[in-house]
This record gives structure tokens, sequence and C-alpha cells, in this order.
């Protein structure tokens, strides 16, 4: 079991124990999600590793932004509060996040290794930033 899975799993422990319902609801959430990904990717007795465990809590944490978007757009502040919270707990779970002055060095060394020049070969340097980041940014950021 992988630091990240076992991590879930004493936190999904401890709110049960103190009864957090909200956390309880999120973590059982996230792991089902894992667990689907993980059958997905090689079957029912695979496990996910934490960099694909990762990308899963990116997936939920994207999930809960776009819902509070919809929200605010709604005026329903009801449950933005509540999507909020589920953010705040996913958001644990994610490794420190890059700088910007970090991702921007990233983005350089990538330009200059792969010799992109223009929009065409930005998947090439897409590719490489992403195994460099190792789910300490978004696609989005880079």
């Amino acid at each position: 079991m992988s630091d990240l899975s076992q991590q879930i799993n004493d936190d999904l422990k401890n709110a049960m124990r103190e009864k957090n319902a909200v956390a309880l609801t999120v973590l059982r959430g996230l792991k089902s999600a894992i667990k689907y990904a993980a059958i997905e990717q090689g079957g029912a007795d695979t496990e996910l590793d934490d960099t694909a465990a990762i990308a899963v809590i990116r997936t939920q944490i994207k999930q809960r932004q776009d819902s509070i978007e919809s929200f605010k757009a709604g005026g329903r502040d009801d449950l933005i509060a509540t999507e909020q919270a589920e953010l705040d707990i996913l958001e644990k779970y994610l490794p420190a996040g890059l700088s910007d002055d970090e991702v921007a060095a990233l983005v350089d060394a990538a330009i200059a290794e792969t010799g992109a020049e223009s929009r065409k070969d930005m998947g090439a340097v897409m590719k490489l930033l992403q195994e460099r980041t190792a789910g300490r940014a978004d696609n989005k950021t880079l």
C-alpha cells in the first residue's frame, strides 16, 4: 500500500472516530475514485502509485472548484461553504506546490531541452513538464 493510500485510510478512520461527516464523505468518495481508477488501469487487484493517486485527487479538486464557480454564479452561498470544506480536505493530500518562479524556470528549461520554437511543439514541452513536476503543479499552471 502506498504512503498516500495509507494516509487516506488513517484519516478515514480518524474521521469515523471523530464523527466528522464532511471528512468521512469526502474520504470515502476519494477512496472510491482511487479504487475505480486502479480497476480501470489494471483490474481489481491493481493499486495506484502515489503519482496516479495524486492525479485522481486533482480531478476531485477540479470538480469541487467547478462546483464552487457554478454555485457562485447561481448565488448559492450555502452550497459554496460545503464545497469549500471538501476542497480544503482534499488539498491536504497534494504535495507542496511549486512557486511561480520555480514553474517558470522549469518551463524555460523544458523549452530549451526540447528545442521548442512554436506552439506546435507544446505537446513535447508539456509531457516533459508533467514528468518533472510529478503532481506539484496542474496543467493549467504549466
